[in-house]
């Protein structure tokens, strides 16, 4: 990672008072409770101060105990900055955000365009293919089509080549995700995904090593004069034992492995924070991502940008900042700062 990452001052300085704002109404809450437990203890590792700000399955938002009610314009609960760490729904994709927009509070990560383009993984591939980024083959499929042209779009499907992957177009961690190797199968995986979803994905599958990359800091227009622009993690390469990457791998301790640097060709490397940049500019993101590619010897394909990344114990983000020379607790402390930035200058436009 350049020099930028690891030794840019902050905007400001001294302790913050940060609400942690963890769980959500998706069926990515305990990760997302777990991924807010990482970020507590790593602000307070820093000085900080903490809020925590649960959002119970229900939608509600509760701190010590006690039902939040929010008011336009009044912030949250008098702290500086938040810290979003909800993963899916109504969390990742744009409908918080818009929130903490209302309430006039800075918060850490990608805004409510981006957020909301990022998740819809259709969407998004579909604007990175505008982009010319390499990606696989891939099919975005609608419930409501589905039933209504079951056959073609089955036989649209097997096209593609099995293997694929099918997969809900607005979750993550790996959940909901069934690889299909026979036609036979197909038609029981999409009825499973849109049992999530009633967008569907399904992506042809790609040979080579799964490998990510992070992404921290802000675009450069929002970034003040002087300040790092975002810059990219060395790669990591994801080792695991299974034949793929799915949720036991990801959040069972010891069931893969980050090697960093990637087992990759120093080209493929710099191929790999070359297009991770160009997916965190394209999609107006901020703050941070984790970017996930496929890598088969000079090949690199682009598979996903995750705008809340885990911040479990066994999530790859952070690891991949701490290689490039940015330890935990400077990361999560260098994010608010970022998020304080951004809506400093922000503020300086007419609306």
């Amino acid at each position: 990672m350049n020099s930028a990452l690891s030794q840019s001052g902050p905007p400001t300085e001294g302790p913050l008072t940060v609400a942690v704002l963890a769980g959500g109404r998706s069926s990515e809450h305990d990760v997302s409770l777990s991924s807010g437990a990482g970020v507590r203890d790593g602000l307070l590792a820093g000085g900080h101060r903490v809020v925590w700000v649960q959002v119970e399955r229900d939608g509600s938002w509760r701190s010590e105990d006690q039902r939040l009610s929010l008011t336009p314009g009044a912030g949250l609960l008098g702290v500086d900055v938040v810290f979003p760490v909800l993963h899916g729904p109504f969390g990742e994709d744009g409908t918080v955000q818009g929130l903490l927009e209302t309430l006039g509070v800075p918060y850490v990560g990608a805004g409510v365009a981006a957020s909301a383009l990022c998740l819809d993984k259709v969407l998004f591939k579909e604007l990175m293919a505008a982009a010319g980024v390499p990606q696989v083959d891939f099919i975005g499929v609608r419930a409501e089509r589905f039933r209504i042209e079951r056959g073609p779009v089955l036989d649209q499907l097997v096209a593609l080549g099995l293997p694929v992957f099918v997969k809900p177009a607005h979750l993550g961690s790996s959940l909901g995700i069934v690889k299909v190797a026979a036609a036979a199968e197909l038609e029981g995986a999409l009825q499973g995904a849109f049992a999530h979803d009633e967008l569907v994905i399904v992506e042809a599958m790609a040979a080579g090593l799964e490998v990510e990359c992070g992404v921290l800091g802000l675009l450069g227009s929002a970034s003040s004069e002087g300040a790092a622009r975002a810059e990219a993690s060395q790669p990591g390469e994801i080792v695991f034992a299974g034949d793929w990457y799915d949720y036991r791998a990801k959040y069972t301790p010891g069931a893969m492995e980050l090697k960093v640097p990637a087992r990759i060709s120093a080209s493929a490397a710099e191929r790999v924070r070359e297009l991770a940049l160009q997916a965190f500019l394209a999609t107006g993101c901020d703050g941070l991502a984790r970017v996930d590619f496929f890598v088969d010897g000079e090949q690199v394909l682009l598979n996903e940008l995750n705008t809340i990344p885990g911040f479990t114990p066994t999530s790859v983000y952070a690891k991949l900042i701490e290689a490039s020379g940015t330890p935990y607790p400077q990361l999560v402390d260098r994010l608010c700062r970022l998020a304080l930035e951004r809506h400093a200058a922000r503020r300086r436009y007419s609306y």
